[in-house]
């Protein structure tokens, strides 16, 4: 198992149980796929640099989280088509 950092940026206008119910859906993502979250640290709402989705401010999340490399794929696809999450990068810690 490695050592990985997640970083997703959330639509800023989200509630807090939609926001909750985001972050609880990754982090099951990470489990289903054999994986363990060791924390989740939310930076909170902050002024990006340049608009996406017409959007100039977003919620920053950080998932410390260590799971199987082949499975870093499956997870990638699934927030890909998770409307609320505007941009993600997995990086190895």
């Amino acid at each position: 198992m490695r050592e990985y950092e997640l970083v997703v940026i959330v639509q800023p206008d989200l509630d807090e149980n939609a926001f909750g119910e985001v972050v609880n859906r990754i982090k099951g993502w990470i489990s289903e796929g054999g994986g363990q979250v060791s924390k989740v640290d939310v930076w909170g709402k902050r002024r990006m640099t340049y608009s996406i989705r017409k959007q100039n401010e977003g919620q920053y999340v950080l998932f410390n989280m260590s799971m199987e490399p082949a499975t870093t794929a499956q997870l990638e696809r699934n927030l890909r088509l998770l409307e609320p999450v505007m941009r993600f990068l997995i990086t190895v810690e």
